[in-house]
């Protein structure tokens, strides 16, 4: 089944990415076969993940999650839900005048 998947990396950063086989890719990232990213920041520890019924939902959740925050890619590792609407980004707003 497709999952997207998120890892901590060894700097403390998150990888996020999608797979049609996590076991498989999981060998890979900790190897260092799988992204460059993870390669120079090893060890990796999977942290969260999400399983789908298509290869493209997975993908999309990817790329969802990947425009993140890290305070809102925690709250989902967590498991804490109701933070993910007050963990978006602040975005900058123009005073006019």
């Amino acid at each position: 089944m497709p999952h997207m998947y998120i890892l901590r990396c060894a700097d403390g950063s998150y990888y996020v990415g999608s797979t049609r086989d996590l076991e498989r890719r999981m060998f890979e990232h900790g190897t260092g076969a799988g992204a460059a990213y993870t390669r120079k920041r090893l060890p990796v520890v999977l942290v969260f993940a999400e399983e789908y019924e298509f290869v493209h939902e997975a993908y999309e959740r990817e790329k969802q999650v990947q425009g993140w925050s890290r305070r809102k890619r925690e709250a989902l590792i967590a498991g804490e839900y109701d933070r993910l609407p007050g963990a978006s980004r602040s975005r900058y707003r123009r005073q006019s005048g």
